[in-house]
């Protein structure tokens, strides 16, 4: 079968017969085609399934995605890659996507640094002997926590575990056996770690700038977390594993659906699915906005959760673990990652080499106020430029600004007060232009344009409800829901044949749980369909370049040049 990238007019043969053809491979519709998608699809045709990912964007990649403007690319989501490396379970998914195909990886000795009102400093090294030598600099007197902290990455270091290949309730005995002795033996330190909340564990040092920091080693606080996904992580980057790959978010969902229409998988692009056909109590197939129906043995969901329950499903079909979800738990902040408001700033030339690709300013509160939505009184600089080549054109550069912020607040102006609403994005612009020229002298001069995104331009374009990049906070009560919806509901709904649930509202948010999602349904499906799964790994391909990222679109006609006609 040849590869075929469509749009939803011109959808190959043999998707709109009710009943397949005698001979032919089953098939299975994807909706989505965002990473948890384009993994399905992946992991469905090397099983020997027919595939089609209907996507109703005109990129693939959903969240993972980029857009342009005079020649500056503005990479959304990628702050690191989980599994950029080898021997490991996560890298290894990459691989079997062709993710990294071509690819160089950027690794940085250290995560962030964190800079207070005050202009003291903690960066937050990924090698621990380095970490603790400079957290001892900083505050001698915080000495036994600073050691403790140290000791327990060590450990982490030691442990290297990434279990993202099999569903629990999917594996053999061999399997389990492996599982349990890779981590047995850390099974203590995780388990401790895992049960001290970082705000409990930050409220131990005496020096005010730690206490503060250490929430912040991920760019912001993300409140709920204890401490063992810091160490999990500082693990990851000290094993090169938690690199940046060549061509950013947009490059990496452009190899994944490389390798999937490679593999003979077809993609339809501007193909917005309305409604998931259902007879007999199994998924049969979809009907589009244009009113085709298309049909297939098995329907994968791998879009916006309460868009599958509610209008690709009509209200019809539901279960206990998805009620507490999306009934009970979806309007919890503390549940929620909130959404984000980006700036990205083009300016000309570069900063000094030393330069730190990512800093957190930790704002006085007056100077927060005028930040609009700002959650955290903290703003995240990034220099997007020394991430990977080809971000900013020649002889520029390029920042990548972010922080939380509050869906509802920008929602709301931007129902009731469009002007408004870009007058709050011309404040950002604004802000982040002072801040900028306060903490690289000189900048601001420098500056040809900043572009802004909030949390209601990433609902736009991408479907995510209330602008949610990541979905459910990991370690909250979401965890276990997520746990019984693959383990038990088997990524499913009971009483509904053929359908399976992927991406990051059914499995956990985070790029490399939503391709594992992918894996996992493919292997649930196979069941169904009586296919064997089969997973191997690309066997590479031309080295990254540019041009695979193909066009890119510009989000949104306003600019900063509105700000003058004001």
């Amino acid at each position: 079968m040849g590869t075929a990238e469509t749009t939803s007019g011109s959808v190959t043969a043999g998707w709109a017969r009710r009943e397949r053809e005698p001979g032919t491979p089953p098939r299975v519709l994807i909706v989505g085609g965002g990473m948890s998608g384009l993994s399905t699809g992946c992991y469905s045709r090397m099983s020997g399934a027919r595939t089609l990912v209907l996507e109703k964007h005109v990129l693939p990649g959903g969240c993972c995605t980029a857009w342009s403007r005079e020649g500056y690319v503005f990479d959304y989501t990628i702050e690191w890659l989980t599994g950029s490396g080898r021997n490991n379970d996560a890298a290894r998914v990459w691989r079997e996507l062709g993710a990294l195909d071509g690819k160089t990886v950027t690794d940085f000795e250290f995560f962030n640094r964190i800079v207070d009102e005050n202009g003291r400093e903690v960066v937050f090294y990924n090698d621990p002997d380095r970490l603790e030598a400079h957290l001892l600099e900083v505050s001698p007197q915080d000495a036994r926590p600073i050691r403790g902290f140290c000791r327990d990455l060590r450990g982490f270091v030691r442990l290297n575990h990434y279990p993202f290949l099999t569903p629990p309730v999917l594996r053999t005995p061999q399997e389990r056996l492996r599982a349990a002795r890779e981590i047995l033996p850390g099974f203590r330190l995780m388990w401790r770690t895992a049960t001290t909340s970082m705000e409990d564990f930050a409220a131990r040092f005496q020096d005010p700038l730690l206490r503060r920091a250490l929430p912040n080693v991920f760019f912001q606080d993300h409140e709920v977390f204890p401490v063992l996904p810091y160490l999990f992580n500082l693990a990851s980057a000290h094993h090169r594993n938690a690199g940046f790959p060549q061509g950013g978010s947009l490059g990496l969902a452009r190899s994944v659906a490389g390798r999937y229409t490679s593999l003979g998988g077809e993609i339809a692009y501007r193909a917005r699915v309305t409604r998931v056909l259902v007879e007999g109590g199994r998924a049969v197939g979809v009907e589009l906005r244009d009113g085709r129906r298309l049909f297939g043995e098995h329907v994968v969901c791998a879009c916006d959760g309460v868009t599958v329950l509610k209008t690709l499903l009509g209200g019809e079909h539901t279960s206990p673990t998805l009620d507490a979800l999306f009934e009970r738990l979806l309007h919890r902040p503390e549940v929620v990652y909130p959404g984000v408001v980006s700036a990205f700033v083009g300016f000309e030339g570069d900063l000094p080499p030393g330069t730190p690709h990512s800093t957190t300013y930790l704002l006085p509160g007056h100077e927060a106020a005028r930040l609009p939505s700002c959650s955290q009184n903290s703003l995240v600089v990034q220099l997007r430029s020394r991430y990977a080549d080809g971000f900013a054109p020649p002889g520029r550069s390029v920042i990548h600004c972010t922080y939380f912020s509050d869906y509802g607040y920008w929602k709301e102006l931007r129902t009731t007060d469009r002007r408004a609403y870009r007058a709050r994005k011309a404040a950002v612009a604004d802000f982040v232009r002072a801040l900028l020229d306060d903490r690289y002298p000189g900048l601001g001069a420098r500056i040809e344009l900043v572009d802004v995104a909030t949390p209601v331009t990433t609902e736009r374009y991408t479907g995510n409800r209330h602008g949610s990049i990541l979905g459910w906070k990991s370690f909250t009560e979401a965890d276990d829901l997520l746990s019984r919806l693959v383990n038990k509901d088997r990524m499913g709904i009971p009483g509904l044949a053929g359908l399976t649930l992927a991406g990051q509202w059914f499995g956990g948010g985070g790029l490399i749980l939503a391709a594992s999602s992918g894996r996992f349904a493919t292997q649930f499906l196979c069941r169904d369909l009586g296919l064997r799964f089969r997973a191997w790994e690309s066997e590479g391909g031309e080295p990254w370049h540019p041009g695979k990222w193909g066009d890119l679109p510009r989000l949104d006609a306003w600019d900063e040049r509105w700000a003058e006609t004001r």
